[in-house]
């Protein structure tokens, strides 16, 4: 009787499926070699799981199909199933507009660099609304889908014969681009502003402080544009949140709430002799 070879398991069936697929995805980018840079990961542990001779750990799957934009599931499915997924789905989605897409590849360029700031921090800056007071925030730099973004809070409480809060929160992204930090936010609130943060990263083993400019406008009603020597001071991956932003607020400079080397690294002075640097008015 002739012998018949016995048919794969699941888990082969499914090891095989996720090389195929991987494969396939991989044809959409430059590279395999891109792939993995943008990825993060080993180029010759990506060649095992391409070849079926290795399957990836749950984290790694995880931020692999983050970064292709499918499930897990997905990706197991039989070869000739999921490329008709992948087929059906862009068809029903557009393709993103150019500059989109140009935001996506920085976002994956520069994610690697990026992920040695994930974190919470505090901010200081010379206030735009209330010149000559100093601003101390929390700031959250966090990964989510292969993309790095953060959340700011500025929670300003006024004096005792102010008794007024307000509290600003932004959203935007992070991006590690030629040796610099770039963050980019929105008013989430109001969605009345966008802020820009230039920073010089760090080159010591763990993160201290990271110092550069915020361009920004005033909440006043003229709604001056300006410009301010910017903090960041780490905190740490896990924190007690509700303690870190009872610590903001709105400070003199000469009052001692702020640590005299961030008030140095913060100083305008140098900028006409103004708290900030403003735009000259047309």
């Amino acid at each position: 009787m002739e012998s018949r070879a016995a048919a794969p398991s699941t888990a082969e069936e499914m090891q095989t499926n996720l090389a195929s697929n991987l494969y396939y995805l991989c044809g959409f980018y430059p590279s395999v070699s891109h792939v993995c840079r943008t990825v993060g990961i080993n180029r010759t542990q990506f060649n095992r799981y391409l070849a079926a001779r290795a399957r990836p750990s749950r984290h790694m799957l995880s931020r692999l199909c983050d970064f292709f934009g499918v499930e897990a599931i997905e990706i197991h499915l039989p070869p000739d199933q999921f490329q008709k997924l992948i087929s059906l789905r862009k068809r029903v989605h557009p393709e993103p507009a150019p500059y989109v897409e140009q935001i996506n590849a920085l976002q994956r360029f520069s994610r690697p660099d990026m992920r040695k700031y994930l974190g919470y921090y505090h901010e200081y800056y010379h206030s735009m609304s209330s010149p000559g007071q100093v601003i101390r925030g929390i700031v959250h730099v966090f990964e989510h889908q292969g993309n790095v973004y953060f959340r700011k809070i500025e929670h300003i409480q006024g004096g005792s014969r102010q008794r007024v809060s307000y509290k600003f929160r932004y959203t935007g992204a992070a991006f590690f681009l030629d040796d610099r930090i770039f963050m980019v936010d929105a008013e989430s609130l109001t969605q009345n502003e966008i802020t820009q943060m230039i920073l010089f990263p760090t080159y010591k083993n763990k993160v201290g402080r990271l110092s550069g400019l915020i361009l920004g406008v005033s909440s006043g009603d003229q709604r001056r544009i300006a410009c301010s020597r910017f903090v960041m001071e780490w905190l740490g991956s896990d924190i007690d949140l509700r303690k870190a932003i009872r610590a903001c607020g709105l400070f003199d400079p000469a009052s001692g709430d702020v640590d005299a080397g961030i008030l140095a690294l913060i100083d305008n002075s140098t900028m006409e002799g103004s708290a900030l640097f403003y735009a000259a008015a047309t």
